[in-house]
């Protein structure tokens, strides 16, 4: 499989499949996984970037762990727009995990969702230090939240309810 598009998402998963949030970085992969229903995303522990290969068996045993019918992974998109550098690695690292699994992969566009996330985290008083060890996972939340709310938008505008 490859990229798909949001709207393509829910037919493609299985009954009791999640879904994955990703937040790619330079160090680390922040990861987040929704609840059965859909409607929640919880942060799970990071994953250490390594090598590609060794990051991809390690994400791909955590997307199984979680059951994981599809990720959605943040592109980072510049403010105005346009595509740097960054969402060119992203895009390179999904065409390199096309190879290695079947699930589908949504790109979301994730301007602001590391700031939402540390706004969040300060919010609940998380000290500096645990802050940076949680960012990623937190903002794979926060980009995985977006889609959620996006896909019960999509039902409820198809008349399936929640």
């Amino acid at each position: 499989m490859a990229v798909i598009e949001i709207e393509e998402l829910q037919g493609r998963l299985s009954k009791g499949q999640t879904i994955a949030g990703l937040d790619l970085g330079t160090k680390t992969i922040g990861l987040a996984v929704s609840d059965l229903s859909l409607s929640l995303a919880s942060p799970r522990p990071l994953i250490k970037r390594r090598k590609f290969t060794l990051d991809a068996i390690d994400l791909l045993a955590a997307l199984e762990r979680d059951r994981a019918g599809a990720a959605v992974i943040g592109l980072p998109v510049n403010m105005d727009g346009s595509e740097g550098p960054r969402a060119q690695a992203t895009r390179a690292f999904v065409r390199n995990m096309a190879e290695k699994t079947d699930l589908p992969f949504v790109f979301w566009d994730e301007r602001l969702s590391t700031v939402a996330a540390e706004r969040a985290l300060i919010s609940m008083d998380v000290s500096r230090k645990k802050r940076s060890e949680r960012i990623d996972s937190a903002a794979a939340s926060f980009i995985l939240q977006g889609a959620l709310d996006r896909l019960k938008g999509l039902r409820m505008q198809n008349g399936q309810g929640s």
